[in-house]
């Protein structure tokens, strides 16, 4: 994939992961917006010069409304970035996780497909463009604390693989991100082991100017969970995940 002059659009683009790829491929040389839910980042993403447009993922009429306005902005947009996800916490044991469940699948997997749904008729009657989803490491590895989470990302994975099928033949890509746990938004607390933001946003960009461009992108760190099954390690790494389960309400100093 070509880096410099694209027109990228990143949904879920006001933190973390998608903050920087958005500022990666601005300094490639690609016009870039932002859109999310968080008006203060969005003002302080203005101020560096990205076009920025308030949008909720979990909204029929917001996703329409800020299809049309960036349209409307850059009719020219080749590139559209799902980025928008929550990662919340669940005990199963306990009824009450339904409504994390309920606002995980509504962002992650709904919030992906309303956003691909509002931007495909342009991509594909431009005949070029590509889709970059973003699942995680937790897709093929899952994180007992965050079960709905698990199961969203992997049905973005599994939607992914569909609507790359269901392009062939338009000029339009998919790409799938597959990060890792990445030191943002906490995470350098909750998970010491992240991987920095700096070296995987690095990792990610060399990935994407591959030709041809792989349909996964997957960094190093990230491949023992994508790959678990295959090398026979899923059961013990899941089993070892699952001592995380402590971090759950409730369940501290009373095993699992």
């Amino acid at each position: 994939m070509e880096l410099a002059h694209r027109t990228v659009l990143v949904v879920g683009g006001t933190s973390g992961i998608g903050r920087e790829l958005a500022r990666r491929f601005a300094a490639a040389g690609s016009t870039v917006a932002v859109a999310g839910r968080n008006a203060d980042a969005l003002a302080e993403l203005a101020a560096e010069g990205f076009s920025t447009f308030e949008a909720d993922v979990t909204d029929d009429a917001s996703v329409t409304a800020v299809r049309d306005a960036v349209l409307a902005l850059h009719p020219d947009l080749d590139t559209v970035i799902t980025m928008s996800g929550v990662m919340l916490l669940e005990d199963l044991r306990d009824p009450a996780h339904f409504e994390a469940a309920r606002t995980t699948v509504d962002t992650n997997l709904l919030g992906t497909i309303r956003v691909v749904d509002a931007f495909t008729p342009h991509l594909v009657g431009r005949g070029a463009g590509t889709f970059i989803t973003v699942t995680s490491g937790i897709a093929f590895l899952p994180f007992p604390p965050m079960p709905t989470y698990a199961a969203s990302k992997a049905a973005v994975h599994a939607y992914s693989e569909a609507l790359r099928v269901q392009l062939a033949g338009t000029g339009v890509g998919v790409v799938e991100l597959v990060p890792p746990a990445v030191a943002t938004a906490g995470q350098e607390q909750v998970n010491p082991h992240a991987l920095p933001l700096d070296g995987f946003a690095t990792e990610v960009m060399g990935l994407l100017a591959q030709e041809p461009t792989p349909d996964e992108i997957l960094v190093e760190k990230v491949l023992m969970h994508r790959w678990a099954e295959r090398e026979g390690t899923y059961d013990g790494l899941v089993a070892q995940r699952a001592q995380a389960l402590s971090m759950l309400p409730g369940r501290q100093g009373a095993g699992q």
